[in-house]
């Protein structure tokens, strides 16, 4: 800073003393209009505070010994101030006179200190014209850096919610783990029964295969017994092995009928001897089974063929076993002599069997469940925002629930009503369901979200029931059921952390059965859904704040210049995509050249929109200070130097152009080169050098940048030219060629311009990041006649 005690303008003493060597008057006393800002009872004081100021000064001039006890005061340039030989260089000299002189028991009041300080700043605006302007910039920039450590700070508050909701997270997920685990040792214990009773049936097996080998070894004993004298030995030996058998063995005579006892299978069914011979023994079997039984008997009989069969009998207890018979015939000389059949008992074997599918039932819908869950989990994980959660229920209410009707509502904010946020064919009826609910009211969802419990109701009279134990009115719960055709329902409510977030509804248009394990399932689909629910209204909320403060940091409006036209596009990311901090501004410097600047901070969300504000603000106070394009990134790197993180990435384009001739200046830190678009439309990518993000401390370079007449000048971020699925070089060639498309007219207006080039340059892709642009158009001088 130059030395102020050396210039030979006036100084603050004069001002206020009233007196100087070019015999200008007093600047109090000539000051109404300053004075006419306070309140009427205050402008007496400050007159006579001025007045008395003076003598004072006065006064010390001729003691300045007086100053001694402030210590910090240089008493040489106290004496040169009052003796009008140097202006103080900042407005604590005058607070220590201020503060003297209240501590000598003359009360000053705020507002009169205030004035009193606007009469210094506009002496040294009157005598240090560039100091004035330093004093400024310095005061603005302190309220920006304020304003940005605020936005910081609220930052970090978000930051800190965000890391206990993971928190959170983190222990459902153990949780989840644990139901794991859980499932798995059931599984392991089904696996056990069904291998036993697998090597019950293999005994089972085995025992039938060695009465098989005994009765093919009784078969070809029947075939050597040939010599008739040996008949009734054999005959004797043949019913002596077959009571040692553990099968039950029956003979009948050549046409079917049976015409000797068989105790063992009388001890079975109960039967008398009368009513077992002949056909009798068909009366044992199941009437379901009986007639199949004695037609393929009879076929058996025709065909002289193995006869085998299964069926069940009634037991002397009136139960039923199943058997499993054999029978074949005894030929000699050709003719049929009689039948040799046997029956084996198969229950344990068929009640092992069907022990078996119904563990393999229960396995597999017990796999099928934790598919289920394991893919809405899956969709639910995918969901960014409240209504993508209530879509991915409603689809597993469908299709795991085979559910007919869905609902999803959430608490309001005053927890006192649940909102309906997606009712899929809920029927028009005011109880139990509408638009919104109040916990006061009995309903389904109601229910749940104050018990805290699911609730399952299978039937209308169970759903009667739980609603009118829980306060409902009997006339019109009995009117809504009597007009809907819902017959069971199911409501869940979403809990997270043990905090009730809101309820799940299913219903089903028939009565529905509810087993345990369903109700397992359920109730883990709701704590997911909850934790989806939670996840995607803290993004809502972050994103709304995010987009909200970034949007505020931007320009209202882009000011009005004679001799040159502005104009902007911004598009933010799609509505799943967090914001970003890409921004753009303009204004006027007071020499009437005009500042334009896009900016593009790396990251999203809220972090990244504080980091832009600041950036912005920052920019301003260096511009406003000295707009040379390198200056001002040279000082945007000393501040980034020592405000921001190393890893933070920020590139910029700034430019100062001149109205009308549309010369001026530019300079890259590392950002994309502004276009050129000619009146003809040809698109010039402007060749300086691209430079170093801020941060990056490089020796920075300016450039001369001319927009002629008729011509206009494009800077845009990064998003409009590059995506995930087309790089930077291939981007900045397709805007060249899609200029060269763009029609005159659309040429010639700057707003169009910008419509045509967004609209072209995202058409077919994703956008996945914000895009900015900022058009300086020069217009073309009107040719008259």
């Amino acid at each position: 800073m130059q030395d102020i005690g050396n210039t030979q303008e006036p100084n603050l003493a004069v001002a206020l003393n009233g007196n100087s060597d070019d015999g200008r008057v007093n600047e109090i006393a000539r000051r109404p209009v300053e004075l006419a800002s306070l309140k009427p009872d205050l402008i007496p004081q400050v007159m006579a505070w001025a007045a008395e100021l003076r003598t004072h000064f006065a006064t010390l001039n001729m003691t300045i010994s007086l100053f001694a006890r402030l210590s910090h005061i240089d008493k040489g340039a106290v004496s040169r101030y009052l003796s009008g030989e140097r202006v103080p260089t900042d407005r604590s000299f005058l607070d220590q006179i201020l503060a003297m002189r209240a501590g000598q028991g003359t009360a000053v009041t705020e507002e009169v200190r205030e004035h009193l300080i606007e009469l210094y700043l506009d002496a040294l605006k009157a005598t240090r014209p560039h100091e004035y302007r330093i004093q400024k910039v310095s005061d603005e920039l302190a309220i920006a850096v304020t304003r940005w450590k605020e936005a910081e700070r609220y930052a970090e508050s978000l930051e800190y919610e965000l890391s206990r909701r993971t928190h959170t997270i983190e222990g459902l997920s153990s949780e989840n783990e644990r139901l794991r685990a859980a499932w798995d040792r059931e599984r392991t214990q089904h696996f056990d029964e069904i291998a036993e009773l697998t090597e019950r049936l293999k005994m089972a097996q085995n025992r039938v295969h060695q009465a098989e080998g005994r009765v093919q070894k009784l078969e070809e004993l029947l075939d050597r017994l040939q010599p008739q004298h040996q008949h009734e030995t054999d005959e004797v030996r043949f019913r002596s092995l077959v009571k040692a058998q553990s099968q039950l063995v029956w003979i009948t005579s050549p046409t079917g009928t049976v015409v000797e006892d068989a105790p063992q299978w009388r001890a079975i069914t109960g039967q008398s001897l009368e009513d077992y011979l002949a056909y009798g023994w068909l009366e044992a079997v199941h009437q379901d089974e009986r007639q199949q039984t004695g037609e393929a008997w009879k076929e058996a009989l025709r065909g002289r063929t193995m006869f085998e069969w299964n069926y069940r009998v009634r037991t002397r207890a009136s139960g039923f076993r199943h058997f499993e018979v054999r029978a074949v015939p005894i030929i000699r000389d050709g003719q049929v002599v009689e039948w040799v059949g046997t029956n084996t008992d198969m229950t344990l074997q068929h009640e092992a069997e069907e022990m078996r599918g119904r563990l393999t039932h229960q396995l597999g819908a017990a796999a099928l469940r934790t598919a289920r869950l394991q893919g809405a989990t899956a969709q639910l994980a995918e969901a960014l925002t409240v209504r993508q959660v209530v879509q991915v229920i409603i689809n597993v209410g469908r299709t795991a629930l085979a559910a007919d009707r869905s609902a999803v509502a959430l608490l309001d904010t005053d927890r006192a009503a649940l909102k309906l946020i997606h009712g899929e064919g809920i029927p028009e009826a005011s109880v139990p369901f509408s638009e919104e609910i109040p916990l006061s009211h009995s309903s389904v969802m109601t229910m749940a979200v104050n018990s805290g419990r699911p609730v399952f109701a299978e039937s209308p009279v169970s759903l009667k029931t739980q609603l009118l134990e829980s306060g409902g009115e009997e006339t019109p719960l009995t009117d809504y059921l009597i007009s809907s055709d819902e017959q069971a329902w199911v409501g869940l409510p979403l809990l997270a952390a043990g905090r009730a977030l809101g309820a799940l509804r299913f219903s089903f248009t028939r009565p529905q059965k509810i087993c345990q394990e369903d109700g397992v399932f359920l109730e883990a689909l709701a704590g997911q859904c909850a934790l989806a629910v939670e996840r995607a209204t803290l993004f809502e909320r972050e994103h709304h704040t995010a987009e909200t403060l970034q949007r505020s940091m931007l320009p209202g409006r882009l000011p009005v210049i004679k001799g040159l036209e502005l104009a902007q596009r911004f598009r933010s990311g799609s509505r799943h995509v967090q914001v970003g901090g890409d921004w753009y501004d303009a204004f006027v410097f007071q020499d009437g050249r005009v500042a334009a600047v896009v900016g593009d901070v790396m990251g999203k969300g809220v972090k990244a929109a504080a980091w832009m504000g600041r950036t912005r603000n920052a920019m301003r106070a260096l511009a406003l200070t000295n707009p040379a394009p390198a200056d001002v990134l040279t000082g945007l790197d000393r501040v980034f130097d020592a405000t921001e993180e190393e890893e933070q990435v920020t590139t910029l384009a700034y430019m100062v152009v001149e109205p009308v001739t549309g010369e001026g200046t530019l300079a890259l830190a590392g950002h994309p080169p502004p276009i050129l678009v000619s009146p003809q439309g040809t698109a010039i990518l402007c060749n300086a050098e691209p430079g170093t993000p801020l941060g990056w401390p490089t020796s920075r370079k300016q450039f001369r940048f001319v927009v002629p007449p008729g011509h206009t000048a494009v800077l845009y971020s990064d998003g409009l030219v590059k995506n995930r699925k087309r790089g930077l070089d291939a981007g900045l060639a397709e805007i060249c060629s899609v200029v060269s498309e763009s029609p005159p007219e659309v040429v010639a207006n700057p707003y169009m311009l910008l419509d045509f080039l967004v609209d072209r340059m995202l058409s077919g892709y994703e956008q996945d990041d914000d895009v900015v642009m900022l058009a300086i158009h020069v217009p073309a001088p009107i040719c008259r006649p």
